[in-house]
């Protein structure tokens, strides 16, 4: 190819972007109040991907993050059922009228994880946080099954979830929080006949639950990181058939696909792309076409779409793109710890 003829990645532009996203975001965003925390760490985690996180004063971040934490009121609130880890925005926290108690507690597991994540790419200390309360009260969330419920009342439970507490005890490096043997159960038995995984037993296979349930047992220490090795022949789960999967979600366009006939959308050139990176197998996509795709899809707003056609860039695929560019190498960006979504050099030590 043509050097010349490549298209490059417009960083400064990309910078401003999320510079303006980790500051405030736009009206467009108010539906996903609920999700804030979230939001904050695509923002937080695009900075650092792109070296930047000397554009957000970290402390701020800290204190800001830390003011979501759910706490017990006495030790024996931690079997009480309820989980208490990280609320998703402000709203959780607040009480309603159908809610007597003086406190509401609303924590989830996908923003416990977003949160703990955000701190320690800015270095946090995480042995200060009472990492206790969020590991004992988890464990009331996994059921059965193996599987986990990300709130401790009413909510569907799937291999997202399964990721996040595996993610949560990688990051706080205390697997007390979870049974990882009926984890690993659960997982096993969400991979299809095709070789990909669903998020629960018998759907169909997606992206990003397969990356979810890859990088759950990667994290819990039951699959390595060599495909040729012989513990993957001896693995506990169908590693050809999940290869040959992943493989073939990459379209004719260059770009990777969630799902069979759909089309290819940025963000599985991560989930799938994480995939194959995390199986050793990654140097068998066609990099120079997925770059192509992934930068075909940079908005002139800085960010990046879902599909090359749309026009305004969004959070959540702006990430996705940055992250899947570090996996492909582009010059300029930090390398991943893959199976923690997270820049690799975030060893959580903090300060």
């Amino acid at each position: 190819m043509d050097a010349s003829a490549s298209p490059r990645l417009e960083r400064e532009r990309h910078l401003l972007f999320l510079e303006m996203m980790a500051l405030g975001l736009p009206k467009e965003y108010e539906s996903q109040e609920v999700n804030r925390l979230t939001l904050a760490y695509f923002a937080i985690s695009g900075l650092s991907i792109l070296d930047a996180l000397d554009r957000v004063d970290k402390d701020q971040v800290a204190n800001w993050v830390l003011s979501f934490q759910a706490h017990p009121r006495m030790v024996a609130d931690l079997d009480s059922g309820e989980f208490y880890g990280f609320c998703g925005s402000r709203t959780s926290q607040f009480t309603t009228s159908i809610c007597e108690v003086s406190r509401q507690n609303c924590s989830h597991l996908a923003s416990t994880y977003c949160a703990l994540a955000i701190l320690k790419m800015i270095g946090y200390n995480l042995s200060n946080i009472n990492p206790e309360s969020i590991l004992i009260s988890m464990r009331n969330l996994q059921q059965p099954d193996g599987s986990f419920m990300p709130i401790h009342f009413g909510a569907e439970m799937d291999l997202r979830f399964v990721y996040c507490a595996a993610a949560i005890c990688s990051m706080l490096n205390n697997w007390t929080g979870m049974d990882k043997e009926k984890a690993k159960d659960y997982i096993v038995k969400c991979q299809s006949y095709d070789g990909g995984f669903g998020l629960v037993p018998g759907s169909e296979s997606h992206g990003g639950a397969t990356y979810c349930g890859v990088a759950a047992l990667q994290l819990m220490g039951f699959i390595g990181a060599d495909i040729c090795s012989k513990q993957a022949q001896s693995a506990v789960i169908d590693m050809p058939l999940l290869v040959e999967w992943s493989l073939k979600r990459q379209s004719f366009d260059g770009g990777i696909q969630g799902r069979c006939n759909k089309p290819s959308d940025t963000c599985y050139a991560f989930w799938v792309g994480g995939v194959l990176k995390m199986l050793g197998v990654y140097e068998f996509i066609d990099k120079d076409a997925l770059r192509d795709f992934i930068l075909s899809c940079q908005s002139k707003y800085g960010g990046f779409t879902k599909f090359p056609e749309n026009m305004l860039p969004d959070l959540y695929h702006s990430y996705y793109s940055f992250a899947a560019l570090s996996l492909l190498g582009e010059p300029g960006l930090r390398p991943l710890c893959v199976e923690l979504g997270i820049t690799a050099s975030d060893d959580g030590n903090g300060k």
